[in-house]
């Protein structure tokens, strides 16, 4: 309400917030589960709901959720079912509103292939020498600016890889991401193998 009262409306949404705890059942403690839960996938569909009537009336209206590919291979669950079941949430939520707000709100979801320049990578995944083979968060930035650019009616209900959106414009040079231009990247997780999946209908 804060948001349309100053700015005269809502045109987009970026449901980025999240929480990682990369443990597996016998070491989630059920307070590190709900709060993956409650930041997650419970967040993502409450600020969804919040700005679906003012997204309503927005002339090109985007949801972009920062969700990976729905890619129900066990390995992505083994080692941290509660986790992967949160960011899951999140992807699952895009590909339903995708298809109930079809032609009126475009959802969307986009991922990295690689690791990403953050402070979950350096504090907690893997340090100093983990953040040398992460690309720079620009990169899911500019994928996001074309994604958003795209007409709402159009380009929904899509898992994109970020790579492959900026090379789908033309971008050739992605050493100018790399934390470490020439060190070897380090993959993210849920990655498919063929790459980025389909939720409705990929435009």
């Amino acid at each position: 309400a804060d948001t349309v009262a100053k700015f005269g409306g809502i045109d987009i949404l970026v449901n980025n917030a999240s929480a990682i705890s990369l443990t597996p059942t016998l070491g989630t403690p059920m307070k590190r589960y709900d709060l993956m839960h409650q930041i997650n996938s419970r967040g993502t569909y409450m600020v969804s709901q919040k700005c679906i009537p003012h997204l309503l009336k927005a002339a090109n209206p985007h949801v972009l959720n920062l969700s990976p590919p729905l890619d129900f291979d066990v390995k992505w669950f083994a080692n941290h079912a509660a986790y992967t079941l949160a960011k899951f949430g999140m992807s699952v939520y895009a590909w339903a509103m995708a298809e109930e707000f079809k032609g009126k709100i475009a959802f969307n979801c986009l991922w990295p292939r690689t690791a990403i320049a953050t402070a979950a990578i350096q504090n907690i995944l893997a340090g100093e020498e983990g953040m040398k083979r992460c690309r720079k968060p620009e990169i899911m930035a500019d994928a996001a600016y074309v994604i958003l650019n795209k007409p709402a009616k159009e380009c929904t209900g899509n898992f994109f890889i970020d790579d492959e959106v900026l090379a789908a414009e033309g971008v050739k040079d992605f050493d100018k991401y790399a934390v470490s231009p020439g060190t070897p990247l380090m993959p993210d997780f849920f990655v498919p193998a063929e790459g980025a999946r389909t939720l409705v209908g990929r435009t």
